[in-house]
């Protein structure tokens, strides 16, 4: 799709702004919006403000957002097409047009749009530009690493340009039919990395409990999960298959610091790696040489995920630098003489293994398996030369199932940097889409 620029544009006098489309408006931020302030409406339904999806129920949020206050009567009224900014996040993007009605916390600005100025569907794409959110970061002052909160003072000196109502309806539409068709791009894209990581657990699943042989002759394993193994195979309980008893990491909620020790917990399990991007946080070297007494990281451990909405997710560890663990994960390490640690790790991978543990994991407020029932479970066991080449097979299938999805990935990527970058020249009349609608 070729798009050409509009046939004049000016200088806008604002320095952020630049050039803007001729017959474009630059108005001050104030008289766009109006400030709301609408308390004690405890029964409406909990709304947040997501980084990356605007306005959604809170119940939508998963762990990613704030748990309400027991005490709802000064979350604020938040209508339909209301402008909602949370006053801490704004400056990452955490704003957005809502789709619903309900009631925010009280950390929040509401605004009701200028009806005679604005279309709230044509905001919905404007004020999460990246031009527009860098404003709301220099209206904002820093209380913390990570937050920065809105000052009013500072949001009157903003100026946005924009067009007429019956043109920001026109981009807005152009935009509802334009991003609408990326995203089911996207979705397709997505559906097949999803198709090919079920493949992949399929090829594991079989590897590890059927074997590479298709004429090896088979007996039933008499394990519930697992069915028929090649005849020579063992099926032992996991306990018997490790150097120590599974352990976990303190129970205790640490002190955390600036700086020291990386102490990870179940987000960092990731993709089968530990991502220690994802750490809980520092903990002090003199801590860490207590916690060190219970349980000391060491290279080929696994840890799995045992409590939590991503219980049985596993990793491996693959450095020697310093860090520590909490409770969430459990550590198996394996005898080598009994069981390869890529092995086991390929059988907690399968689709098999995981049905095992759903059909022993426990419900409280969460999912989670204890250790105890963890060391019980029996899984297959062939001889450690047949682990070492089915380890060889799958590493050689995972290259390729890693290629594709890579492949796959890249795209989504690209789609994405399309799909904000045809928003931003639209909403900012660096091109002209009146044409397409």
């Amino acid at each position: 799709m070729q798009f050409k620029q509009y046939p004049n544009y000016k200088n806008s006098g604002v320095e952020w702004l630049g050039k803007v489309p001729d017959e474009w408006g630059i108005y001050p931020f104030w008289y766009l919006f109006n400030r709301k302030e609408i308390t004690n409406k405890t029964q409406e339904q909990l709304l947040s403000v997501y980084l990356d999806r605007g306005v959604i129920l809170h119940s939508e949020g998963g762990g990613m957002v704030h748990k309400p206050a027991d005490n709802l009567e000064k979350y604020q009224l938040v209508e339909v097409n209301d402008f909602v900014m949370n006053n801490q996040q704004a400056w990452r993007g955490s704003v957005g047009v809502s789709p619903y009605q309900g009631i925010v916390s009280p950390a929040y600005l509401i605004f009701s749009f200028n009806k005679t100025l604005c279309e709230p569907k044509f905001f919905k794409y404007f004020l999460r530009d990246k031009g527009v959110v860098d404003q709301f970061m220099i209206a904002s002052m820093s209380v913390g690493t990570i937050q920065r909160q809105v000052k009013g003072h500072l949001l009157k000196t903003i100026q946005l340009a924009i067009p007429s109502l019956i043109e920001q309806n026109t981009i807005a539409n152009f935009l509802d039919t334009e991003t609408t068709r990326i995203d089911n791009l996207i979705s397709k894209q997505e559906k097949l990395i999803t198709l090919l990581e079920e493949q992949r657990k399929s090829i594991i699943s079989h590897a590890v409990t059927k074997g590479l042989n298709q004429n090896a002759s088979m007996k039933d394993s008499d394990v519930q999960w697992l069915g028929e193994v090649p005849e020579h195979w063992m099926t032992p309980s996991i306990k018997h298959l490790l150097q120590i008893p599974i352990t976990d990491g303190p129970h205790e909620t640490p002190n955390f610091v600036d700086d020291g020790v990386p102490f990870i917990s179940a987000e960092a399990i990731s993709k089968g790696k530990i991502d220690f991007e994802k750490k809980r946080g520092y903990i002090t070297p003199e801590l860490n040489e207590i916690y060190r007494k219970k349980y000391s990281p060491k290279i080929e451990d696994i840890y799995m995920v045992k409590s939590g909405a991503t219980t049985g997710k596993v990793a491996m560890v693959e450095t020697t630098d310093e860090f520590n663990i909490w409770s969430p994960l459990a550590v198996f390490r394996c005898n080598k003489n009994k069981i390869l640690p890529k092995f086991l790790l390929a059988v907690f991978n399968s689709s098999h293994f995981y049905d095992a543990l759903v059909l022993n994991w426990s419900y409280g407020t969460q999912q989670n398996i204890g250790m105890g029932v963890l060391s019980n479970i029996e899984i297959p066991c062939p001889p450690l030369d047949e682990q070492t080449e089915i380890i060889q097979y799958l590493d050689a299938e995972n290259i390729k199932f890693d290629k594709l999805i890579s492949t796959q990935s890249q795209l989504i990527e690209k789609l994405k940097e399309y799909r904000s970058s045809i928003i931003s020249h639209a909403v900012t009349g660096k091109i002209d889409v009146r044409e397409f609608c």
